[in-house]
């Protein structure tokens, strides 16, 4: 939203020499920032904001949001553009929820421990035909990530999409409490971040957080296949609008198969039973997990009143994410799923679920990177991720980066010859070698977390010169 200097200074009770400059945007992030923008000097655990206000301003900004011990060590002609405050992130914060409130628009709020980057973007795809949607870009997810989406938000805007992430007890309840969601959607309970969680139960009860901060009239969407996250109605005071593959779901999928739908890779058909309609789905994400992932952005778009052929045709027309259920050809041809952008034991087991069911398949490899942030737990997640592996029908496993190694050992043990298994301390390795393996007709399945940077592995085979083939 676009303010002036002087109404940031307002919102936030501070001053501002130069009330009446415009602020066309809002950032913390020095070397992206653009004219225009309001620079937020964040002190993070890594880097200090502060040290950069000089070089945001250089580079155009508007001002900047500062401590007041800075503002107060500053040259006169930089403290004219700066506004001072007792910290800048929860001065982010609530500026972004001064801009929610001013724009007092319906918004839905997104968790669960995997599919909320790709069930965001289904449900802003699926709201689109009716509504003018603003979405969290990207994974732009937590303390920085959330306001920044809400400070994105214009008055031409109908609905806001925004997807909130969590690693510890308290989160999701301080982005709810800025976002005031009315609508909250959650994917899944599973074990992820046990680096900072005991349990999947304690999980759980972080993610439910989102729903005890709804705003009236509150609408709770859950998933029903997942027995924690459909406890989440009990008690709850407002609107439950379940979806899932199994009975009892208010919007359940049925009759799923694989559908090279578009001529663009391997996707999903299925049919929906909703309680006033019933209607058939293709997309080109491949599947069960998307399908429930696309079964979360149908129930959603349905209770924003969208009509159901709108739907149908939202969700044919629906084009994924990079390194999210990226279906890639490459010449032979060889396919390969991209799922690179970050991973955890359910994920995976999921994605090789998909795997296992790809048709036509001649040999299913799997680049499977380190699932981090799993605590004292990770030896043995990544051990029963090489039995699923195995149990998959893997013909090569490639294991990359610490705590992977555990996936060959989980393999090994569940039957995986030995010689089919590989492991590289980093992705440039593991994808020369994943690169001189392929063979024409081969499905690969790349998928670890984020800071392993398999996106190396797509690169490097999608360098596969086509003579290989001939």
């Amino acid at each position: 939203m676009k303010l002036s200097m002087g109404e940031v200074a307002a919102r936030l009770g501070a001053s501002s020499q130069t009330p009446d400059r415009p602020v066309e945007g809002y950032s913390i992030d020095s070397r992206t920032l653009t004219p225009g923008s309001l620079f937020f000097a964040i002190r993070g655990p890594r880097f200090d904001g502060h040290e950069f206000v000089d070089r945001a301003l250089d580079r155009g900004a508007a001002g900047a949001v500062v401590e007041r011990a800075y503002r107060e060590g500053a040259s006169p002609e930089t403290a004219a553009r700066l506004v001072a405050v007792s910290d800048t992130v929860t001065a982010l914060q609530d500026l972004a929820q001064s801009v929610r409130r001013t724009w007092g628009r319906a918004v839905v709020g997104i968790t669960g421990s995997t599919g909320k980057t790709t069930t965001k973007e289904l449900i802003a795809a699926l709201l689109a035909p009716k509504y003018s949607v603003h979405k969290s870009l990207g994974n732009l997810n937590n303390q920085y990530g959330v306001p920044l989406t809400l400070l994105g938000l214009e008055p031409g805007h109908e609905v806001a999409v925004v997807e909130m992430a969590m690693s510890a007890p308290g989160e999701i309840a301080r982005l709810a409490e800025i976002v005031e969601p009315e609508t909250g959607v959650v994917t899944n309970a599973a074990p992820v971040h046990l680096e900072f969680f005991d349990s999947v139960d304690a999980i759980a009860r972080a993610k439910r957080e989102l729903i005890e901060h709804l705003k009236s009239p509150a609408t709770a969407v859950l998933n029903h296949d997942d027995p924690r996250v459909r406890r989440f109605a009990n008690g709850f005071q407002g609107r439950v609008v379940t979806f899932g593959l199994g009975e009892g779901a208010d919007f359940r999928a049925f009759d799923l198969g694989v559908s090279n739908h578009g001529g663009i890779g391997v996707g999903m058909r299925f049919r929906v039973a909703a309680r006033a309609w019933e209607a058939e789905f293709q997309m080109v994400l491949p599947g069960r997990h998307n399908v429930e992932n696309a079964l979360a952005a149908i129930a959603t778009a349905s209770i924003f009143e969208v009509p159901v052929d709108a739907l149908v045709q939202a969700l044919g027309d629906f084009k994924p994410l990079g390194q999210r259920s990226e279906v890639l050809t490459l010449p032979g041809p060889v396919m390969v799923l991209n799922d690179s952008y970050n991973s955890n034991p359910c994920a995976l087991e999921r994605m090789l679920e998909t795997l296992a069911g790809w048709p036509r398949a001649k040999r299913r490899i799997v680049v499977a990177g380190e699932m981090l942030e799993l605590g004292p737990t990770s030896p043995e997640l990544h051990r029963q991720a090489g039995q699923k592996c195995a149990q998959a029908g893997v013909g090569w496993l490639i294991a990359v980066q610490g705590d992977a190694r555990f996936i060959l050992e989980g393999a090994v043990q569940a039957g995986l010859p030995t010689a089919r298994t590989r492991f590289f301390p980093d992705a440039e390795q593991a994808g020369k070698f994943c690169r001189s393996l392929v063979e024409p007709g081969d499905v690969v399945l790349v998928k670890g977390s984020r800071g392993v940077h398999l996106e190396k592995v797509i690169e490097t085979l999608q360098s596969l010169p086509v003579r290989l083939f001939s």
